[in-house]
């Protein structure tokens, strides 16, 4: 008899739903149940259990015996993660492999806003890794890992759209290789030894600091366009919304007042940088903004 890979799917938002897809179309697995994030709306995810038979268990806490005896009757093979929110602890870790796909290039990148980082350190690419969970952060044996440029045409909306359908397509290979044997794994301290974490963004991170070079600001920027929250900076004590800017080539480096507004042409305008300056290309604003103007940070 034919034997597929059972898996139990942890999964939330668009990536899981591809994923998901790209699993259910594919007689080498069985997905025996799936577990949505607890708090939240995605209907798709359960619309999908129910168009592909997939019993739907919405869990608070996944790391208890009660949950553990529930999903034992699945007699999963491995226990998957996309996007979801809570950490396995040794509860379940001892009982099952469990892996994940991380939108980060392991070791580096590790954490959380991964998407947002890499374009605020100006990174000229980014990876996606699916590993093995242990009882770190992001820290187990990588199993696959796969690298995309970045240019500077991208911004958080595109790296996400490419993150969406990437995720999918390295978890699923990644599930091909372990369900073959043709799986090899790389621990991650034979690449670094220390790594790198990022932190969660919250609400206060995306104040401009004027008194920042054109690149960082550019790359700020580009980092939490929408659907991010948008750089924000004030302009007579009213909130003014960057969703887009455009370096200057050859700008020259001089001494000015960080925040001026130097020049409008049309609706865009042009802001006295650090080193030099930038022109603002996209923003809400309600009310007028002058040649003089200087943007605050509150």
């Amino acid at each position: 008899m034919y034997n597929k890979m059972k898996i139990g799917y942890f999964a939330d938002g668009v990536w899981g739903h591809n994923a998901l897809k790209l699993l259910a179309s594919d007689s080498d697995f069985d997905v025996r149940f799936i577990v949505p994030r607890f708090f939240s709306d995605d209907v798709i995810i359960k619309q999908l259990a129910d168009d592909y038979s997939i019993d739907y268990l919405k869990c608070a806490n996944i790391n208890t015996k009660e949950f553990l005896r529930v999903i034992s009757q699945y007699d999963c093979d491995i226990l998957v993660s996309m996007s979801f929110d809570q950490i396995f602890k040794p509860i379940i870790l001892s009982q099952y492999k469990v892996i994940n796909c991380h939108a980060g290039k392991l070791p580096f990148y590790r954490g959380r806003n991964i998407l947002n980082w890499v374009l605020i350190n100006d990174e000229k690419e980014f990876g996606i890794t699916v590993h093995y969970v242990d009882q770190g952060i992001d820290t187990g044996d990588i199993i696959l890992q796969r690298t995309y440029p970045i240019s500077d045409c991208d911004n958080y909306y595109t790296l996400l759209c490419k993150a969406h359908v990437e995720c999918a397509d390295v978890l699923y290979s990644a599930l091909k290789k372990l369900k073959d044997g043709t799986a090899t794994t790389i621990k991650q301290n034979t690449i670094h030894n220390v790594g790198m974490y990022c932190g969660k963004r919250q609400a206060g991170d995306e104040v401009i600091n004027w008194d920042s070079t054109s690149r960082e600001l550019f790359n700020f920027i580009r980092a939490i366009c929408k659907p991010g929250p948008m750089a924000l900076t004030f302009l007579n004590q009213k909130p003014l919304y960057i969703n887009a800017s455009q370096m200057i080539e050859c700008s020259p480096i001089y001494v000015g007042i960080p925040g001026q507004i130097l020049y409008k042409e049309g609706r865009n305008f042009i802001v006295k940088t650090k080193d030099s300056i930038l022109k603002i290309t996209d923003y809400n604003y309600e009310g007028n903004i002058c040649v003089g103007d200087r943007l605050k940070n509150e």
